[in-house]
């Protein structure tokens, strides 16, 4: 699964500490959401849709290749 938290949150003005702040985890899970190296719970990507005023298929989506 692919996302575009980065950009988004970065749109948003908001730094990755702010954010993990925010969602209640650490700022190392916003790092490896934003790097693809963990999917969210169904709970915090809709978490993250409500702050950045998206839905969650807007923000995740899968890769191509899957």
């Amino acid at each position: 699964m692919q996302n575009r938290i980065k950009q988004l949150r970065k749109q948003a003005g908001l730094r990755q500490e702010d954010l993990a702040q925010e969602m209640g985890v650490t700022r190392q899970t916003i790092i490896a959401i934003e790097n693809n190296k963990y999917n969210p719970t169904l709970e915090l990507a809709m978490k993250l849709a409500r702050r950045l005023d998206l839905h969650v298929d807007e923000i995740f989506f899968l890769d191509e290749e899957e």
